[in-house]
């Protein structure tokens, strides 16, 4: 009896993900990048400068995205380095020179006196998060403003679920302790 021919099965090569085109990229998540810059960056953040920096990132470096991660989580380490460059290029400007904040809109739905309170609760707290370490600062800023799962915000900053609940311990301490400071401060 002659014994059939052994045959190795030979692995069949993991397709590539399919990658959408940039134009598609935007239009499923400019929102939410939006968003993330508005919620980083904070009131004098720039908006549209960096929603525009972050996208000509990602088409520059699209053809290099190999789908480890998921889209989401890419566009977002591309949108938190874009802010903190620009946050950071703010910085050194307001040295050389005084900024002046542009206004904000007034909001139809509040009084003057409302708008007035959120705004100086909104700058009060970013400047707490702005004199944070920054892993601190975005943290909180992706768990209690952005409001995403625990899981979601360990993958985004590249942490163990753990670690995540430990640091977010420290920064909510780290954030209560400056608004402290603030508020001791103002007249």
């Amino acid at each position: 009896m002659l014994a059939a021919p052994l045959t190795l099965a030979t692995p069949k090569a993991e397709a590539a993900p399919s990658v959408p085109s940039v134009a598609e990229i935007y239009r499923l998540h400019a929102g939410d990048v939006t968003r993330w810059v508005a919620r980083l960056g904070g009131p004098r953040m720039e908006l549209e400068d960096a929603v525009q920096e972050v996208f000509v990132i990602v088409q520059r470096e699209l053809p290099r995205f190999r789908g480890e991660a998921r889209l989401t989580t890419w566009l977002y380490r591309i949108t938190e380095n874009v802010v903190r460059h620009q946050r950071r290029r703010r910085r050194w400007l307001g040295w050389l020179r005084k900024d002046e904040d542009p206004p904000e809109p007034v909001s139809p739905d509040r009084s003057p006196l409302e708008d007035a309170e959120a705004r100086q609760s909104r700058e009060l707290v970013y400047r707490a998060l702005d004199g944070m370490n920054e892993r601190y600062r975005t943290a909180i800023i992706l768990f209690e403003i952005e409001d995403l799962p625990g899981e979601e915000v360990a993958e985004r900053m590249g942490v163990k679920l753990g670690n995540l609940w430990v640091l977010l311990h420290r920064a909510r301490a780290d954030l209560t302790r400056r608004l402290g400071e603030l508020t001791e401060a103002e007249p």
